[in-house]
């Protein structure tokens, strides 16, 4: 096994203590401007053999952030990952309660949202019941669904528009990651009032690649 020391940011992790990886596992760019049919492939998934993690493992250490500032995110399960992410300069967070690691609020109504919750789903079917909430949530919401896996977990890009005159954007990093005794749904949320200025700019960011560590 491997740590995630690529130098370029695109290209991803190689390999993570999670999971023996199967095939390559660079970030793919296949995107589609529809949420993905259960009949089709889902994107994003990295195929992986389970494999005994040490405790407080770093599995998953990627290059540094482009922009933004990192910081930890955590829940009370005692099994749950330990994440650290980016979250834009400037913009202060506070610790969640349940299945919230933390929140952040930024300038013109942006705000960020990381979840960790326990899911008996593959990732696929995670993705897919991800994206069915999505759109339960948001009638009529366009959704761009990119590709986007690293150090051998399965992840996925989420961006759009919610339906309505006064949606909001948003954007998400789902990520599906397996521990020694569950499988995790880690979820980056982005939202900001349509048009909102900085918005690209904080997307870019909070949707980086993630550092993990297995307890």
């Amino acid at each position: 096994m491997a740590l995630c020391v690529l130098a370029v940011p695109a290209v991803g992790c190689e390999k993570t203590t999670a999971g023996t990886a199967i095939g390559g596992t660079g970030s793919a760019t296949t995107s589609t401007t529809r949420l993905s049919d259960p009949a089709e492939p889902v994107p994003g998934v990295e195929t992986t053999l389970p494999d005994h993690i040490p405790p407080n493992a770093l599995v998953c250490f990627p290059p540094p952030p482009a922009s933004g500032s990192m910081t930890k995110a955590s829940v009370a399960d005692p099994a749950a990952p330990v994440l650290t992410v980016a979250l834009p300069d400037g913009w202060p967070s506070t610790p969640g309660t349940g299945d919230v690691a933390l929140t952040s609020a930024g300038p013109d109504g942006m705000s960020v949202r990381v979840t960790i919750a326990r899911t008996d789903l593959d990732p696929g079917g995670a993705f897919l019941r991800y994206a069915s909430d999505v759109r339960t949530a948001r009638p009529g919401v366009k959704v761009t669904v990119t590709a986007a896996q690293f150090c051998g977990y399965s992840s996925q890009l989420l961006s759009g528009t919610g339906g309505g005159t006064a949606a909001n954007d948003f954007a998400d990093r789902i990520t599906h990651v397996w521990t020694n005794t569950q499988a995790y749904l880690v979820v980056v949320h982005l939202e900001a009032p349509g048009k909102s200025p900085g918005f690209e700019a904080a997307k870019s960011t909070v949707t980086q690649q993630f550092a993990v560590i297995i307890p």
